[in-house]
C-alpha cells in the first residue's frame, strides 16, 4: 500500500507528467495544424482530431488527479484498486510515447 509521502510524491509526479503529456500536445496539435493548412489532406485532419481528442483526456486526467490534493483517497484502499497508480502508470507510458511521436514530427 502506498501512503503518506509515497503517495503525496506519486501524485505530484503524476501530475507533473499529466502537464508534460499537455505540453508536448500542445506542441503537436500546433504542428499538425499548419501542416494541415499548408497542404489540406485527410491524413493531417486526421492527426489534429487525434491530437485534440488525447488533449482532451489529458487534461480531463490531470485535473482528475490533481483533485487528489483536494479531495484525499482512504488510506486503506490498496493502491492497485485505487487511482494513483494506474493513472501514473497510464500518464508516463503517454508521456514516452508522446516524446517519441514529437521527435519524428520534429525530424
Amino acid at each position: 500500500m502506498i501512503t503518506g509521502e509515497i503517495g503525496l510524491s506519486l501524485i505530484i509526479v503524476a501530475v507533473a507528467i499529466g502537464i508534460a503529456n499537455i505540453i508536448l500536445l500542445m506542441f503537436l496539435l500546433k504542428t499538425y495544424w499548419k501542416t494541415y493548412k499548408q497542404i489540406k489532406s485527410g491524413f493531417t485532419i486526421g492527426l489534429v482530431y487525434f491530437a485534440s481528442f488525447l488533449l482532451l483526456q489529458n487534461m480531463v486526467s490531470t485535473i482528475f488527479i490533481a483533485l487528489l490534493f483536494v479531495i484525499p483517497v482512504d488510506a486503506n484502499i490498496s493502491e492497485l484498486h485505487g487511482p494513483r497508480l494506474p493513472l501514473f502508470m497510464i500518464n508516463l507510458v503517454q508521456l514516452v510515447a508522446l516524446s517519441i511521436l514529437v521527435k519524428i514530427t520534429r525530424e
